[in-house]
């Protein structure tokens, strides 16, 4: 669950995030819809307090509180109602958060606000990945997801971090998780409802950095099935990065030439390299991370111990 209350003239925030999995309610008669896909929540057993003041406390308390998923940032209309509500859902680690994550959002945002699009983008998303991922240098993730609450919280007005995939038992593709925005957005919640009382549904898509498009052609790494499906139904928002091809990779794959009026490739304009991996570096080296993220992200990081060893 996460909730929130916003940071308001330097005032106390309060983010409510679970560190284990939780059991969503549905309807009499109404099946679970992750049933099929093994994804089973069950009744968690604490969440996180983080309060935002001057030092950041966390305390793990008892709580029956059932997940929730985080809507307090979606906008109530739209500027322009002929086009598509866009939701942009950026999957990852987030071991640390860094400023090259929040910069991925705001480009997008520009993208589609300077080029003619049949997309509105409405709102952002982080969804840290799974513990079960197991990648080197990954933090627990109710950490992961606490310092991904701190740098939207403290520093945008449209993003937010859904903990769904990191509370889950098992890792959970990336076609899976979004197909939970998918049904949270627009069955749960039932799309966005115009100003004329009709509804429009919203469009998910992936937002990602050139180098997880490359793993798009890495035998073993990604099913067809799911490709298709992240590609045909979703689409995706790529951020080429420093030495990254993005144009010439969509000619020599197969499956991204195919579904290449759905990938939308924004440009840097200013090249930005931080990495959570030299992030961690740094931090076990003693060295500074000033400027590379947050404050509150560092302050907590100091304040947990995190990636000192």
């Amino acid at each position: 669950m996460t909730e929130v209350k916003e940071f308001v003239n330097g005032q106390t925030t309060e983010i409510l995030s679970h560190t284990a999995p939780s059991h969503r309610s549905y309807g009499q008669g109404q099946d679970d819809p992750y049933d099929a896909q093994q994804a089973h929540l069950q009744t968690p057993g604490s969440f996180v307090v983080t309060t935002l003041t001057a030092t950041t406390k966390v305390t793990n308390l008892p709580s029956s509180i059932p997940y929730r998923f985080p809507i307090h940032r979606l906008p109530t209309q739209m500027k322009d109602e002929s086009k598509t509500p866009l939701i942009l859902v950026a999957c990852g680690s987030f071991s640390p958060v860094t400023y090259l994550h929040l910069r991925m959002f705001e480009m997008a945002n520009d993208y589609y606000k300077d080029h003619p699009s049949e997309y509105e983008l409405v709102a952002g998303y982080f969804s840290p990945v799974n513990d079960c991922y197991r990648k080197q240098g990954l933090a627990a993730g109710h950490h992961r997801v606490t310092m991904c609450q701190l740098a939207t919280e403290t520093t945008s007005n449209w993003i937010m971090v859904d903990p769904w995939e990191s509370i889950q038992n098992s890792y959970q593709r990336t076609i899976v998780v979004l197909d939970h925005f998918h049904q949270e957005l627009n069955v749960h919640l039932g799309g966005m409802t115009l100003s004329d009382g009709s509804v429009k549904q919203y469009k998910i898509m992936l937002l990602a950095g050139g180098d997880l498009i490359n793993s798009f052609g890495e035998p073993n790494v990604w099913a067809d099935v799911d490709l298709d499906r992240i590609l045909g139904i979703y689409g995706c928002t790529i951020i080429e990065r420093t030495g990254t091809d993005v144009y010439g990779f969509l000619l020599a794959h197969d499956k991204l030439y195919e579904h290449r009026s759905k990938v939308h490739v924004v440009k840097q304009l200013i090249y930005n390299d931080i990495s959570s991996t030299k992030v961690r570096l740094f931090v076990k080296r003693n060295m500074s991370i000033k400027y590379l993220l947050p404050n509150p992200v560092i302050k907590y990081i100091e304040e947990q111990s995190l990636y000192k060893t």
